[in-house]
C-alpha cells in the first residue's frame, strides 16, 4: 500500500460545489464511503482509528483538532480531509451543523 500522508485539500474552484460535484469527487477516490451530518456545536474527543480516512464536506463546516501538532483545521464545504490511521484527532461542528462523505481504506 502506497504511503498515505494526512492532508487538507480546499475545493479546487469556486467554493460553492454543488452536492453531486462532491460526491463525484469522491466516488473517483474508489472508497466504499458513506454520509454522516451532526447538529451545530457537536463534539467528538480526542480519539483514534486503526483505518486511513478521508472526508468531505457536502454542507456546514468542522474543526478538526490534531493535539500531536497542535493544529485546528476547519473545513467547509468541498473541502476533503486525508487522515491517517493512528493519528489523534477530535472535532467540533460548526455553527450550522455539518454533513460529510466519509471513506476507509
Amino acid at each position: 500500500m502506497e504511503s498515505f500522508q494526512m492532508s487538507v485539500t480546499p475545493w479546487p474552484e469556486d467554493r460553492s460545489p454543488k452536492p453531486q460535484q462532491i460526491e463525484a469527487a469522491m466516488k473517483a477516490e474508489a472508497l466504499p464511503y458513506y454520509r454522516w451530518s451532526n447538529g451545530p456545536s457537536d463534539v467528538y474527543g480526542i480519539h483514534r482509528h486503526n483505518y486511513h480516512k478521508v472526508i468531505y464536506v457536502v454542507s456546514g463546516s468542522i474543526t478538526f483538532e490534531l493535539p500531536q501538532t497542535h493544529r485546528r483545521i476547519e473545513l467547509t464545504r468541498g473541502d476533503r480531509l486525508a487522515l491517517p490511521a493512528g493519528v489523534d484527532h477530535g472535532a467540533v461542528v460548526g455553527p450550522d451543523g455539518v454533513v460529510c462523505l466519509e471513506g476507509h481504506q
